[in-house]
């Protein structure tokens, strides 16, 4: 557990295990913490990066707006702190969009690309949920924020299956949705995201790129993630069924192996 810094902000990261670099890059409501569950599994074998982005878990907060440049240059930034020259980007949801703008930045510092639960574009239909949540979070009132954010993160099947889970989760985030700070951090990671659009540049990626759509994903439905897989000549796509967008938690085992698969297997081509 270390910080650097990025021009004068703060910049939260952590290091563990040996191996294979795995950069593990944010959801936009997530931090370095979210990804506690799946740690032990991921740095069995590979050196586990985990980085909280400007405006999240405990990396500086700052008072202006931004895009996603900031972000590509955060993590660019931590790169050459640990004088890397090579890692594999794993990416969900806002994270895959700024590893998709990394990449297609500086694309020799990526040996194999992961996206899951993304697009080449912030789609109106996206567009107008992110400033739902906005709204949500000017009336102060956590709960209306909870309930404005989070249902649409998972499916129906994934709610009624894990009711209890989702009972000890919303108490939680609740008190952290109390937390102003937090609400115009959400704010302005919202707004980064609506000029977000690669479509014209994801061509550029030639690298081994592992796409994953989820048939129940509401925010960036499957659709998305075919357009993508058309766009990136390199890639492949992995469909998970009976998935929400939340990925990472609907389907952990699925969502780690297809992770450290993709990731350690040594050839990326064979002769059959």
């Amino acid at each position: 557990m270390a910080y650097f810094k990025y021009k004068k902000y703060d910049i939260y990261y952590d290091v563990k295990g040996s191996g294979k670099p795995i950069v593990l890059l944010n959801g936009i409501m997530m931090s370095t913490l979210s990804w506690e569950p799946f740690v032990n599994s991921l740095m069995q074998n590979n050196t586990l990066i985990r980085l909280d982005f400007i405006d999240q878990g405990k990396s500086s907060k700052v008072d202006f707006n931004y895009t996603h440049e900031i972000q590509i240059e955060v993590l660019k930034a931590l790169l050459d702190h640990l004088n890397l020259k090579q890692v594999n980007l794993v990416g969900i949801s806002y994270g895959s969009e700024v590893a998709l703008g990394f990449t297609i930045k500086y694309q020799d510092y990526v040996d194999r690309l992961l996206l899951f639960n993304t697009a080449a574009y912030t789609s109106s239909w996206l567009k107008e949920i992110g400033r739902s949540w906005i709204k949500a979070g000017k009336t102060n009132d956590p709960e209306a924020y909870y309930k404005t954010a989070i249902p649409i993160i998972y499916s129906q099947e994934f709610y009624e299956a894990n009711s209890e889970w989702l009972k000890q989760r919303e108490s939680l985030l609740i008190d952290i949705f109390k937390n102003k700070d937090f609400i115009n951090a959400m704010e302005r990671l919202t707004l980064s995201s609506e000029s977000y659009n690669v479509v014209n540049e994801v061509s550029k990626i030639n690298i081994p790129t592992l796409i994953v759509s989820a048939e129940n994903d509401y925010l960036t439905p499957k659709e998305n993630q075919e357009e993508l897989h058309k766009l990136i000549k390199t890639s492949h796509l992995v469909h998970i069924p009976n998935c929400s967008h939340a990925s990472m938690y609907d389907k952990p085992l699925i969502f780690i192996s297809l992770i450290l698969g993709f990731i350690n297997t040594a050839d990326v081509s064979f002769k059959i």
